[in-house]
């Protein structure tokens, strides 16, 4: 094995080893643990070394790296840091409370993420801690009408049986179903009817994560209704069956398209690199002399790029100090003299053209662009 592989496995085999240790120390040695649980305890210690080996393995590359580490670095400048703590909790809060990133994308994609996002965290919030024993419930001595919440094995909170309290807790799962089962729907819906989403889309990074998690919620509600209203008819057949989905979803989990789940959170230090940026010094084009990014950015892409090998080498500098704008003039140059041949070659270089051209915007405006922002302040005038 390479450096980067033995790193990333000493690194998922601690993170399982603290998961364990946690589920030891939670569940007071396993005296308040499920053994019927045991099997979505191992799924989730698989998933806890694969997930963190495969990150591990990701912020090794050459630009994940120097983004993380940037992104790091430029957060706690001192300089910068209040106002980055500022657009921290605004941040956190627009993009991954209110999915305001997606929502920008349309309403009903929006609407759709929304669902599954919270249904899923209430899931996790809920099962994860009964799994591992952290949570259990006791009924009081000499009450069996009141129930007593332990955490980590101590005494939280008691609340009567029959109390909306309860109601909501023991039915949380059922709440969280609901909504992912909704969410489900609705990107179900514009997966078979959005023209651009047909096109692209595939089934394993589509629709199995949406199979997925309708198999989840639809069998975790079946159980509900089976010892609810149904007398616990096919109550250990619609167990095992909802054990084999949930299972299967966390050994699946570290190599889907639910890792973005993980390498999301990530972007918020690539935000915080191009605002330091953005405020700190400009890069000026060497053919143009105008501002189209930070200094910061331009170094780093130099120094990513010798690390990968490439090189972009120019008799006055790198390639990386020409704007975009001035990179689509040069092209349009170097095509032009090799249609013309030589002859032209020869004239530019004795002085007969002292025209420096310029390319201009393909679209009618820069709202148009796929960079959205970016188009104007990477693409001047």
């Amino acid at each position: 094995m390479n450096k980067e592989t033995i790193k990333a496995t000493a690194w998922g085999l601690s993170v399982a080893l603290v998961v364990a240790a946690l589920i030891l120390a939670g569940s007071r040695n396993l005296s308040h643990f499920d053994a019927a649980l045991v099997g979505y305890t191992f799924a989730v210690l698989f998933a806890a070394f694969a997930i963190t080996y495969r990150y591990a393995m990701w912020l090794q590359r050459p630009p994940t790296a120097i983004y993380w580490k940037r992104g790091w670095q430029v957060f706690f400048r001192p300089r910068h840091l209040a106002l980055n703590i500022v657009n921290w909790f605004k941040r956190v809060t627009s993009e991954f409370v209110l999915n305001a990133f997606i929502f920008r994308r349309g309403r009903a994609r929006g609407g759709a993420h929304s669902l599954i996002m919270w249904g899923c965290v209430i899931a996790t919030a809920i099962t994860f801690p009964l799994t591992f024993g952290w949570i259990h419930f006791e009924t009081l001595p000499g009450d069996l009408t009141w129930y007593r919440a332990y955490v980590f094995g101590f005494p939280a909170f008691s609340f009567p049986l029959e109390s909306w309290m309860a109601f909501l807790i023991f039915h949380g799962l059922v709440w969280a179903s609901f909504l992912v089962i909704a969410g489900v729907m609705l990107a179900m819906r514009r997966r078979m009817r959005d023209h651009g989403a047909v096109a692209l889309q595939q089934f394993g990074e589509d629709f199995l994560p949406l199979i997925l998690l309708f198999a989840v919620s639809i069998t975790g509600l079946m159980l509900t209704a089976s010892y609810t209203w149904m007398k616990g008819y096919a109550y250990d057949f619609l167990a095992i069956l909802h054990a084999i989905t949930v299972i299967f979803t966390l050994l699946w989990l570290p190599f889907g398209k639910f890792f973005h789940i993980f390498q999301r959170p990530a972007q918020l230090g690539v935000s915080f690199y191009k605002d330091v940026g953005a405020r700190e010094e400009l890069a000026l084009c060497r053919r143009c002399g105008q501002a189209f990014t930070s200094r910061l950015h331009v170094e780093d892409l130099i120094q990513v790029e010798k690390q990968l090998g490439y090189k972009y080498e120019m008799e006055d500098g790198h390639y990386q100090w020409i704007c975009p704008r001035c990179r689509r003039a040069m092209l349009v140059l170097a095509q032009g003299r090799l249609w013309e041949g030589p002859s032209s070659t020869d004239a530019t270089e004795a002085g007969v053209s002292s025209v420096m051209p310029q390319s201009s915007f393909g679209n009618p405006q820069t709202d148009f662009g796929p960079l959205g922002e970016e188009d104007r302040t990477n693409f001047h005038p």
